[in-house]
Protein backbone atom coordinates (compact mmCIF):
# COMPACT_ATOMS: atom_id res chain seq x y z
CA UNK A 1 0.00 0.00 0.00
CA UNK A 2 0.74 3.81 -0.30
CA UNK A 3 0.16 6.60 2.00
CA UNK A 4 -0.16 10.01 -0.10
CA UNK A 5 -0.31 13.61 1.73
CA UNK A 6 -0.74 16.53 0.37
CA UNK A 7 0.28 19.99 0.94
CA UNK A 8 1.00 23.30 -1.12
CA UNK A 9 -2.87 24.88 -0.40
CA UNK A 10 -4.01 28.06 0.46
CA UNK A 11 -5.50 31.58 -0.62
CA UNK A 12 -4.06 33.04 -3.87
CA UNK A 13 -5.92 36.06 -5.84
CA UNK A 14 -7.36 35.48 -9.48
CA UNK A 15 -3.87 35.28 -11.76
CA UNK A 16 -2.06 33.66 -9.24
CA UNK A 17 -0.47 31.12 -8.91
CA UNK A 18 0.21 27.58 -6.62
CA UNK A 19 2.25 24.68 -6.80
CA UNK A 20 0.84 21.42 -4.85
CA UNK A 21 2.90 18.36 -2.92
CA UNK A 22 1.98 14.93 -3.15
CA UNK A 23 4.34 12.87 -1.01
CA UNK A 24 3.74 8.87 -0.77
CA UNK A 25 5.48 6.45 1.38
CA UNK A 26 7.28 3.34 1.07
CA UNK A 27 9.66 2.55 -1.99
CA UNK A 28 7.25 1.47 -4.56
CA UNK A 29 5.96 4.94 -5.92
CA UNK A 30 6.91 4.02 -9.22
CA UNK A 31 4.49 1.20 -9.33
CA UNK A 32 1.33 4.06 -9.28
CA UNK A 33 0.29 6.38 -11.93
CA UNK A 34 -0.57 9.28 -10.11
CA UNK A 35 -3.48 11.77 -10.77
CA UNK A 36 -4.91 15.20 -9.50
CA UNK A 37 -8.78 15.34 -8.64
CA UNK A 38 -10.79 18.63 -7.32
CA UNK A 39 -14.05 18.74 -5.26
CA UNK A 40 -16.58 21.39 -3.96
CA UNK A 41 -18.94 21.00 -1.67
CA UNK A 42 -22.25 19.61 -3.08
CA UNK A 43 -20.22 18.87 -6.74
CA UNK A 44 -19.27 15.89 -7.81
CA UNK A 45 -15.37 14.48 -7.83
CA UNK A 46 -13.23 15.95 -10.98
CA UNK A 47 -10.56 14.81 -12.95
CA UNK A 48 -7.75 17.64 -13.10
CA UNK A 49 -4.53 15.91 -14.16
CA UNK A 50 -2.62 12.39 -14.37
CA UNK A 51 0.98 11.21 -15.25
CA UNK A 52 1.88 7.75 -15.68
CA UNK A 53 4.06 5.84 -14.12
CA UNK A 54 7.39 6.79 -15.70
CA UNK A 55 6.30 10.10 -16.40
CA UNK A 56 6.09 9.79 -20.02
CA UNK A 57 2.84 10.66 -20.34
CA UNK A 58 0.31 13.67 -18.92
CA UNK A 59 -3.15 14.15 -18.91
CA UNK A 60 -5.47 17.26 -18.24
CA UNK A 61 -8.82 17.91 -18.31
CA UNK A 62 -10.13 20.84 -20.80
CA UNK A 63 -10.70 23.12 -18.20
CA UNK A 64 -6.69 23.37 -16.74
CA UNK A 65 -5.44 22.59 -20.18
CA UNK A 66 -2.54 24.94 -20.59
CA UNK A 67 -3.07 26.65 -17.05
CA UNK A 68 -1.78 23.52 -15.14
CA UNK A 69 1.46 21.46 -15.22
CA UNK A 70 1.30 17.66 -13.57
CA UNK A 71 4.61 16.08 -12.86
CA UNK A 72 6.61 13.58 -10.68
CA UNK A 73 9.67 13.11 -9.07
CA UNK A 74 10.38 9.10 -8.62
CA UNK A 75 13.62 9.31 -6.49
CA UNK A 76 11.64 11.87 -4.31
CA UNK A 77 8.28 9.74 -3.97
CA UNK A 78 6.10 12.71 -4.83
CA UNK A 79 4.13 14.37 -7.64
CA UNK A 80 3.50 17.87 -7.83
CA UNK A 81 0.42 20.21 -9.46
CA UNK A 82 1.93 23.34 -10.77
CA UNK A 83 -1.40 26.17 -11.00
CA UNK A 84 -0.75 28.85 -12.61
CA UNK A 85 -3.07 31.81 -13.95
CA UNK A 86 -5.77 30.62 -11.35
CA UNK A 87 -9.06 31.60 -11.47
CA UNK A 88 -12.53 31.85 -8.85
CA UNK A 89 -13.75 28.23 -10.25
CA UNK A 90 -10.50 27.17 -9.33
CA UNK A 91 -11.42 26.78 -5.97
CA UNK A 92 -11.66 22.98 -4.15
CA UNK A 93 -10.35 20.77 -1.88
CA UNK A 94 -7.56 18.68 -4.42
CA UNK A 95 -7.04 15.48 -3.47
CA UNK A 96 -3.91 13.50 -5.11
CA UNK A 97 -4.69 9.42 -5.78
CA UNK A 98 -2.36 6.17 -7.01
CA UNK A 99 -3.51 3.73 -9.55
CA UNK A 100 -2.01 0.13 -9.66
CA UNK A 101 -4.46 -0.68 -12.11
CA UNK A 102 -2.92 -1.41 -15.48
CA UNK A 103 -4.78 -0.56 -18.94
CA UNK A 104 -7.56 2.08 -17.05
CA UNK A 105 -8.32 5.63 -18.27
CA UNK A 106 -6.71 7.89 -15.84
CA UNK A 107 -9.37 10.17 -16.16
CA UNK A 108 -11.83 8.96 -13.99
CA UNK A 109 -11.80 8.16 -10.44
CA UNK A 110 -13.01 4.67 -10.53
CA UNK A 111 -9.19 3.99 -11.96
CA UNK A 112 -7.60 4.66 -8.12
CA UNK A 113 -7.04 2.99 -5.24
CA UNK A 114 -5.19 5.53 -2.49
CA UNK A 115 -5.82 8.94 -1.38
CA UNK A 116 -4.99 11.69 0.14
CA UNK A 117 -6.93 13.53 2.36
CA UNK A 118 -6.85 17.12 0.63
CA UNK A 119 -5.91 20.60 0.23
CA UNK A 120 -8.08 23.54 0.20
CA UNK A 121 -6.93 26.05 -2.90
CA UNK A 122 -8.69 29.60 -2.48
CA UNK A 123 -9.05 31.47 -5.09
CA UNK A 124 -9.93 34.91 -4.48
CA UNK A 125 -11.63 37.17 -6.99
Amino acid sequence: QVQLVESGGGLVQAGGSLRLSCAASGRTFSRYAMGWFRQTPGKEREFVAAISRSGGSTYYADSVRGRFTISRDNAKNTVYLQMNSLKPEDTAVYSCAGSRVSGVVLTTADAYGYWGQGTQVTVSS
